[in-house]
């Protein structure tokens, strides 16, 4: 039985970040806004890759490259670094400061598990006024692995000081979702972005159509 967490990591990019403003950096850049979508699939695609091999997965160095072979390497450096920039720049979704504050309100610490680098998720934390709700940063350069490895639902539960399975993630990516379980942590699954988690993954322990609603279920758990 699930039970409550006293610690809830929330994923960043399209869970608390929206991605849809860099669709306006790449148009910049003379490439189509629907170029977006293949683009963050391959560079998930790419560092998961990197990580099953073995390898480690560095945030930027892979969204450059997937970049340039998703636009089939006509675009400068310059515009490459100019769209990768944007990462820095994006807004939150309406619904994640509610959420997180009303985490924090309950007296669970809360964090970010993420593929980006600490000091840049910090940085955006602070930008968006996220800061103050924050507890913890962990990173996949931390753990030396990205999601959904296990070893990084691990790593975040050793490194936070508690028991798996009162470590809970939110997100929005069902396979995100499924990691967290299959290493033995709580999840919650926000309806956003997929509509429906599918029957190929582990079911979140609590869902909700928006973050705020995620985090009241799992308050409500024993």
């Amino acid at each position: 039985m699930a039970v409550r967490p006293n610690v809830v990591l929330f994923d960043v990019l399209e869970t608390l970040i929206d991605l849809d403003p860099l669709a306006a950096r790449l148009e910049e850049v003379g490439q189509p806004a629907i170029v977006l979508q293949p683009w963050f699939l391959r560079f998930q695609r790419d560092a998961m890759a990197l990580t099953i091999a073995g390898d480690t997965a560095p945030f930027e160095a892979v969204a450059r490259e997937s970049l340039r072979t998703e636009t089939k390497h006509t675009l400068s450096e310059r515009d490459v670094e100019y769209v990768v920039e944007g990462f820095s720049t994006l807004p939150t979704f309406d619904d994640a400061a509610p959420a997180l504050k009303k985490l924090s309100e309950a007296g669970v610490a809360v964090g970010c598990l993420t593929v980006n680098s600490p000091d840049k998720t910090r940085r955006f934390l602070e930008g968006a006024g996220l800061a103050g709700f924050v507890d913890h940063v962990v990173t996949s350069r931390d753990a030396g692995v990205w999601k959904p490895h296990p070893e990084i639902y691990r790593f975040a539960a050793k490194r936070l000081g508690t028991p798996i399975e009162r470590l809970a993630l939110v997100a929005v990516h069902a396979w995100d979702c499924h990691g967290a379980k299959r290493a033995g942590a709580l999840s919650g699954w926000c309806s956003r972005l997929e509509y429906r988690p599918g029957d190929v993954f582990l079911p979140p322990d609590v869902t909700g159509d928006s973050l705020v609603e995620v985090a009241d279920k799992l308050m409500s758990l024993h």
